[in-house]
């Protein structure tokens, strides 16, 4: 009995490995459009698909991240400033690459866009804290997606989410969980939804990475500033020590445990867009792929303890 289950196991990844190893053909023809891209895996992902020929329409926040990106890349390359939060910016991008896509349609759609910020234990945290993050990594994935959507489906092509390990296991307060967590239903929904037009759906379920998002003393200051301004009731509650000791794990966790390696995710992103046969889900970074993503397999009770094991004690838990 376990030759045959080895035989075919190893006999399903054979076959994976042979149809994943495909490419889509005529790519230097296909338009690609990513948000997100003044920084990080956006503006990375750009500069890699530019790089092998494909016509890439780069969403960048703010106008100093396109010309940076318009410096380092081939004329091929277009950008447009846009606000995923905005739906009238949104309207307008979507006007300016059907502008250029034409008739061929739009061959990738790269939701990227994305901020972390506010993070802390949740009752420090305010609705709006909450609604800003939601707004951006939720709202403006939705709404760039639903106008983007007429022309994705003329090209028979793929959407790739940019979601999270977080969206699997949560446990970081704040608004981006949730949002990844969005990220991952929306993602489930449209990917059946739109299957009988051709269209691939791939979600991205990264780690965590050093990019803008995570610099240090950033981060740092902005915890600070949230412990400041809560109650003096939940602080009470907490403790200083709490915080101290939550300040140095915080720390610890962005210096020690974010990679460096930008490229395990948008290797990730490329292999969506370009391959024959895509995968669903892709787990981006060694992180995700063999702890998170196993953990959350876990008997919630069994998660629980190994995520929390280490965290520090408040005066109203000792």
């Amino acid at each position: 009995m376990w030759f045959y289950l080895v035989i075919s196991v190893a006999l399903f990844f054979l076959i994976r490995w042979f149809l994943e190893r495909q490419t889509v053909e005529n790519l230097k023809e296909k338009y690609v459009f990513i948000t997100g891209c003044d920084s990080g895996f956006g503006n990375l992902l750009a500069r890699q698909l530019d790089m092998q020929g494909l016509r890439i329409l780069a969403g960048c926040f703010s106008q100093k991240g396109a010309e940076e990106l318009e410096r380092v890349t081939s004329d091929r390359l277009k950008t447009i400033i846009i606000d995923v939060t905005s739906t009238e910016s949104v309207a307008k991008a979507t006007e300016w690459v059907k502008g250029h896509v034409g008739n061929k349609g739009l061959w990738g759609l790269v939701n990227n866009a994305g901020i972390v910020h506010p993070v802390a234990p949740s009752e420090w945290l305010t609705k709006n804290d909450f609604a800003k993050v939601i707004d951006v990594n939720l709202g403006g994935l939705i709404d760039v997606t639903l106008h983007m959507l007429p022309l994705v489906k003329k090209a028979k092509g793929r959407v790739v989410n940019v979601a999270s390990i977080l969206g699997r296991l949560a446990f970081i307060g704040g608004g981006y969980c949730l949002s990844k967590y969005g990220v991952e239903a929306f993602s489930d929904c449209i990917r059946r939804e739109l299957r009988p037009f051709g269209v691939k759906i791939a979600i991205i379920e990264l780690g965590f990475f050093r990019t803008g998002l995570s610099e240090v003393q950033g981060n740092l200051n902005q915890l600070e500033q949230i412990w400041t301004n809560a109650a003096q009731e939940t602080k009470d509650s907490y403790g200083q020590t709490f915080f101290d000791d939550y300040y140095k794990l915080f720390k610890e966790a962005i210096v020690t445990q974010c990679s460096t390696d930008l490229y395990l995710v948008t290797d990730c992103m490329e292999h969506a867009l370009t391959s024959k046969h895509p995968r669903t889900r892709y787990s981006g970074g060694w992180d995700s792929q063999f702890f998170f993503i196993p953990l959350s397999y876990l008997p919630t009770v069994l998660a629980d303890l190994v995520l929390t094991w280490s965290w520090p004690k408040t005066v109203r838990g000792v």
